[in-house]
Parts: C-alpha cells; sequence; structure tokens
C-alpha cells in the first residue's frame, strides 16, 4: 500500500510515457543516403548551408564531400537539418551572387 501513496502525484498519467530520445531511424537515413550517394543540402544552426553527399557519419559527426571544394566534418549538433537536394542547381555566378558579397565559404 505504501507503493500506491508514492505515486500519488497529480503530474503523473499512467500508461502514458515520453516519445522515445532515438528512433533509430536517423542511422538509417543516414546509412541510405551514403550508399546512395544522393545530394544533399545541410543547413547549420548558424544559418550557413553547405551542399554534397554524405560519405561518412557516427554518433557525433558527418562528412559531407563536395565537388570542387574541401570535405566537411560536421558536429551533429551544428546541424539544424538535412535535406535530400533533388533539384540541385548551380550557384549562379552572376550579379546576384557579387551584389551580397561572397556568399560561399571557402579560400579565397
Amino acid at each position: 500500500m505504501a507503493f500506491h501513496e508514492s505515486s500519488n502525484d497529480g503530474n503523473s498519467r499512467k500508461g502514458k510515457s515520453p516519445p522515445p530520445d532515438d528512433t533509430r531511424q536517423e542511422a538509417a537515413y543516414l546509412k541510405m543516403l551514403g550508399e546512395e550517394q544522393r545530394p544533399v543540402r545541410i543547413k547549420l544552426m548558424d544559418g550557413d548551408a553547405v551542399r554534397g553527399w554524405i560519405e561518412y557519419y557516427d554518433r557525433r559527426m558527418v562528412r559531407l564531400t563536395r565537388e570542387g571544394a574541401p570535405n566537411l566534418f560536421i558536429f551533429k549538433h551544428e546541424i539544424a537539418y538535412i535535406a535530400e537536394d533533388s533539384g540541385r542547381k548551380p550557384r549562379p555566378e552572376g550579379p546576384a551572387s557579387a551584389r551580397n558579397g561572397s556568399s560561399a565559404r571557402g579560400p579565397e
């Protein structure tokens, strides 16, 4: 009977548990993206976006392989989201990018 008294909390709900922190779908999705070398766009927490394909991943980071640019190791806590880049259009090199200055990170 002492067991019932200790769980007499008004905030507790019987039969409901919080959602799991890890559904294990992240690893399967990253594995599929890497195996098929699908182009992706990774939006970073600071607002920058990078494109390439995921060559490697682990619990804490992903390796993004890019054409014509250095590969990146990105910590997962720095990633806002990863999206498949199906419309992979080349960046405009004309007046639009000149207005904003250099819109891409990289060596100068």
